[in-house]
């Protein structure tokens, strides 16, 4: 453990990360990233602000640690495999456990915004799978 002389809080400011657009291999549809903190050792959390204009999903992925999302505007959905579509509104949380496939984004008519939340292993947050079909996304 370091000593009390070389610890630092650190301030990250608002704006300071440049955003990002999703890429069209893990997400469909119009999505920005907003990174909000980078893992820092020893942790292992890292987290992002992620906006969904409507119709747009992530692909099917897990996490190694799990994930936590919560939501802060619009409405979007969430579905895990082998389960129903369900809708999440301005205030939810998400808990996704490791590995479970899942997916989510926004509703067909409304954008979504959310804080994403995962813990890195080995460097990994993430792992991506298919793309959701319209079918799937639609039902």
């Amino acid at each position: 453990m370091p000593s009390n002389q070389s610890l630092k809080m650190h301030i990250a400011r608002s704006g300071s990360e440049p955003s990002g657009r999703g890429s069209a291999d893990y997400f469909t549809g119009n999505v920005r990233i907003d990174p909000v903190f980078p893992v820092r050792e020893p942790g292992r959390a890292t987290a992002a602000h992620v906006t969904f204009e409507p119709g747009a999903r992530t692909a099917w992925h897990t996490h190694p640690l799990g994930q936590t999302i919560v939501v802060t505007s619009g409405l979007g959905w969430v579905q895990s495999e082998g389960a129903s579509k369900e809708d999440i509104r301005v205030g939810d949380v998400v808990y996704f456990p490791p590995g479970l496939k899942h997916w989510h984004g926004a509703s067909l008519t409304a954008g979504m915004s959310h804080y994403a939340i995962q813990e890195a292993l080995g460097g990994k947050t993430v792992d991506w799978l298919e793309h959701v079909t319209d079918d799937q996304y639609r039902n």
